[in-house]
């Protein structure tokens, strides 16, 4: 059951409007801010409770019950996730998307503290900002419910709870499922340790299980006898070690075993490990998946083991990047102005940072950077919005929310995304995001400019997935 005490703030967040104004950027941006407090409430919530992927039901619903109370029309447990949801107002074209994530990391325990300090009883943390991205976007949505309602714009507005983005799940099983059909342009945005508009590709990359069986027997008395699942897990592995050798040089392969066995003095019947296998193109990811299976079923013949189960659960492609949507975001974010934080924030930023070898030359970046003019650059990272950018116009940014230099899923981004750093670029990101969308229903030609740049982007290449036609979404990851 739902506390009062957030009963009656979201109740308050319906009626905290800010006064009728002709311009609808300023009445979206004015919503912002007047609901500031509400919006800090409903991060530190999602925050505090830290749900991985797939278990989100708390900050599903957190999101879902701030939108419903402002006007907006929701749709719960889509593409056979009880936490994915669509919330729309508006009626009619333009279409726009906004992206929501507000999953947490397992193993990122952390207390809004300057020192390593983990939370008792909570096993998992928001090391990606997540908790502030899906505020951030959903307060952006009603901003922009704002210009609609008013009638200075027409179209609809519609925000995507995409769960289980760190397993890449959410926003390529609702592609799948048909749910971003309709929309003629998606806008989203990422924590980070600058703010700038997203001019850069991501890594594709196929998140992959492989489970063994084997025979169980006395470890001791009996090993002949049996045949270990583990063998195969740790015969694979070895295998993978010599692969990377031959592989091109922005391949990337990681892996945990999530079952390795019971007690030592039983050989394991079963076991498993779980491959992430990334690369600058999909075409790559796909041809060192076929190497990866081949060596899977090496390390079975050579412990004498099956593989039963080659389980892929979710397949991304590289972020395809809109020149237009980005050119659009630059103007919005150099309107808002980025972040501005105070000495006490800087300090508590440092206290993080004293651990980072080189120092980083800021505390927190307190400045847009601006719009590179040559080709998109290289990111390291992946995300299930690249699926999406191969058939829609979609566009992004990044906005300071933590300690400069802080790394990617990190104790010390958790620390800043529950406290007033990360709150900071919150308000900034919702901001950006909902000018963005005014400016796109306001200039039509905008989108088919959009359209015209991803088809360009995409070219002669073809979408290829991974996942097997028909596979719905998991019900668990871990």
């Amino acid at each position: 059951m739902r506390s009062l005490t957030i009963v009656a703030a979201l109740s308050l967040t319906a009626l905290a409007q800010p006064a009728a104004q002709s311009d609808p950027k300023t009445a979206a941006l004015g919503w912002i801010d007047a609901n500031a407090s509400t919006l800090n409430r409903v991060n530190r919530n999602i925050w505090g409770w830290a749900e991985t992927g797939l278990e989100e039901h708390k900050s599903s619903r957190e999101l879902q019950d701030l939108l419903r109370a402002n006007g907006f029309t929701v749709e719960s447990g889509v593409a056979d996730m009880p936490t994915a949801f669509v919330a729309s107002f508006g009626s009619g074209r333009p279409v726009i998307g906004i992206l929501a994530e507000f999953d947490a990391l397992p193993g990122l325990s952390q207390d809004a503290t300057a020192e390593r300090k983990a939370r008792p009883e909570v096993m998992a943390g928001h090391g990606c900002g997540h908790s502030v991205f899906g505020t951030a976007s959903s307060a952006a949505a009603i901003g922009v419910k704002q210009a609609i309602a008013s009638g200075a714009v027409k179209g609809t507005v519609k925000l995507f709870g995409t769960p289980a983005e760190e397993t890449g799940i959410g926003k390529t099983y609702m592609l799948r499922e048909g749910f971003f059909k309709d929309v003629d342009t998606i806008l989203s945005w990422h924590a980070g340790d600058t703010t700038r508009a997203s001019w850069d590709f991501s890594k594709g990359i196929v998140s992959v299980k492989f489970k063994f069986e084997g025979l169980p027997a006395h470890a001791s008395t009996s090993p002949h006898r049996g045949r270990s699942a583990l063998d195969a897990v740790e015969l694979m592995s070895v295998g993978v070690n010599y692969m990377r050798e031959h592989v091109k040089e922005d391949t990337r392969i990681h892996y945990v075993i999530t079952n390795g066995g019971g007690q030592p003095n039983v050989v394991p019947p079963e076991a498993e490990v779980w491959y992430y296998l990334r690369a600058n193109k999909h075409t790559d990811v796909e041809e060192s998946y076929l190497w990866l299976t081949e060596i899977a079923r090496a390390a079975a013949a050579m412990s004498r083991t099956k593989l039963v189960e080659t389980r892929i659960d979710s397949d991304m492609h590289e972020v395809l990047p809109n020149r237009t949507l980005v050119e659009v975001i630059q103007k919005n974010l150099e309107l808002v102005g980025p972040p501005v934080f105070d000495e006490r924030e800087k300090a508590f930023a440092r206290a993080l940072q004293k651990d980072l070898k080189p120092a980083p030359a800021l505390a927190l970046a307190e400045r847009v950077e601006p719009l590179p003019a040559g080709p998109p650059e290289q990111g390291l990272h992946s995300t299930d919005v690249g699926d999406l950018t191969w058939f829609f116009p979609v566009g992004q940014l990044t906005v300071a929310t933590y300690a400069y230099g802080a790394p990617g899923h990190s104790w010390q981004i958790v620390a800043c995304t529950g406290m007033s750093i990360g709150e900071k670029g919150m308000m900034v990101a919702a901001k950006a995001l909902a000018g963005s969308a005014i400016d796109l229903y306001r200039s039509p030609d905008l989108i088919q400019r959009a359209r015209n740049d991803l088809k360009t982007m995409v070219g002669s290449q073809k979408y290829l997935t991974l996942i097997p036609e028909g596979q719905k979404a998991p019900r668990t990851i871990r």
